[in-house]
């Protein structure tokens, strides 16, 4: 893995970069790559054995700039189209996590020949009414001495995992993860602050304009984004295709890399949905 800065329209752009092969784009989560830890996980270093993977710090989070250009998610998605540009990408295949998953669909209804494909997980953008998204900001305070359990508990089928715990620990954290946090939940907050959280209402209706093979993959208890906004999402894309991932949460590629990567890897290859 290494780890560059670009310049994108005179802006500050950190890149994770590893492997080889075909180029996938990956959009991180708040908590992921560039949020929860500065490099890759298991998933995304087993995933660089099979493609070139590219791993954008959103603006705001790593050592990207610009957090101040970020007033809606429209900007977040012409900034990535930007990022296309100066990485000499045409048609992009994406692979998209949660608010990085809602960045891609906002690309792919704009401007559907930029995406060639692209797989989402645990993607945001759509607010089912009977499936509403957790307000993350609130779960995100410290309670009782430090106690982050409600915040796990929507991130991860199991909030008393090893991984959640390290990923999510209780009490304080070393000043460089209290950083990336407080990052992570300030592009977050650019977008997706006002309830109904992490969504456009706009969106749904514009999904009919997505042009690209489009594989959808849930956790089956994600708490934050629950996956009868994932069945929405199927129903109003083009062929899209919709996989449960059971005993996973939120962080579905976390929690479960093999697994994860058994059903993205060979759509991003270019098999079916």
């Amino acid at each position: 893995m290494t780890t560059r800065i670009i310049d994108v329209r005179g802006k500050k752009v950190e890149l994770l970069e590893a492997g080889a092969g075909e180029p996938v784009l990956y959009l991180h989560d708040m908590w992921d790559v560039h949020t929860a830890q500065a490099g890759m996980f298991p998933f995304h270093e087993q995933l660089a054995t099979r493609f070139r993977v590219t791993a954008p710090a959103h603006p705001g989070c790593g050592e990207s700039g610009s957090i101040n250009t970020i007033a809606d998610i429209d900007d977040l998605a012409y900034h990535y189209f930007d990022v296309l540009e100066a990485l000499g990408i045409g048609s992009a295949t994406i692979l998209g996590v949660g608010l990085g998953g809602w960045i891609a669909l906002e690309m792919a209804v704009r401007n559907p020949e930029r995406i060639g494909r692209m797989a989402l997980v645990g993607a945001s953008g759509l607010q089912s009414p009977d499936a509403l998204v957790a307000d993350v900001f609130m779960y995100s305070q410290h309670r009782d001495g430090g106690v982050m359990n409600e915040l796990r508990e929507i991130l991860f089928a199991d909030p008393n995992s090893h991984v959640a715990k390290s990923i999510v620990p209780d009490g304080r954290v070393s000043i460089p993860d209290e950083v990336r946090r407080y990052k992570s939940l300030t592009i977050g907050g650019r977008v997706g602050w006002e309830p109904p959280y992490f969504h456009n209402r706009k969106l749904k209706d514009r999904l009919r304009r997505v042009a690209c093979p489009t594989l959808l993959v849930w956790g089956e208890q994600d708490r934050f984004v629950p996956v009868a906004n994932g069945r929405v999402m199927a129903e109003h894309i083009p062929g899209a295709a919709l996989k449960v991932l059971p005993g996973a949460g939120h962080s579905a590629l976390i929690e479960q890399p093999r697994e994860s990567l058994d059903l993205i890897a060979p759509f991003l290859a270019g098999g079916a949905a």
